[in-house]
């Protein structure tokens, strides 16, 4: 499932544009990657963060894993819910399990499309 109505990074993070503001998650083939998620570690509201950057962390009983921020700017939403609740991340990640809102300064031109993306996921499956 590749939602084709967003952009995605090859390190497995996904960004919704809304106008001046952007949604960041990881995608679903992350969250199987990593299993269930233990714990979620995000950048702060005001923070700024730059395009290809880590701007957190995500654990799960397998491994510990980077998030990078796919698009350049201020975080002004933290998913606060995830700090109870990390594993809305494998229950929704592209929904409920979302990470952060940030008002975009950049967006990079080396964003995937969904079919560059589901290519991408494809190669590293082999």
């Amino acid at each position: 499932m590749i939602p084709d109505n967003l952009l995605y990074t090859k390190s497995h993070e996904w960004a919704k544009i809304q106008g001046e503001e952007a949604v960041i998650g990881i995608t679903q083939f992350a969250q199987e990657q990593l299993g269930d998620l233990t714990f979620v570690e995000l950048p702060e509201a005001g923070q700024t963060i730059s395009a290809g950057e880590e701007m957190g962390t995500v654990e799960s009983v397998k491994a510990a894993s980077e998030i990078y921020a796919p698009i350049s700017g201020e975080v002004v939403e933290v998913n606060s819910e995830l700090e109870d609740a990390p594993e809305k991340v494998n229950e929704d990640p592209y929904g409920q399990g979302w990470l952060i809102k940030i008002k975009i300064a950049e967006v990079p031109e080396n964003l995937l499309s969904p079919s560059q993306y589901e290519a991408h996921i494809a190669e590293e499956a082999h």
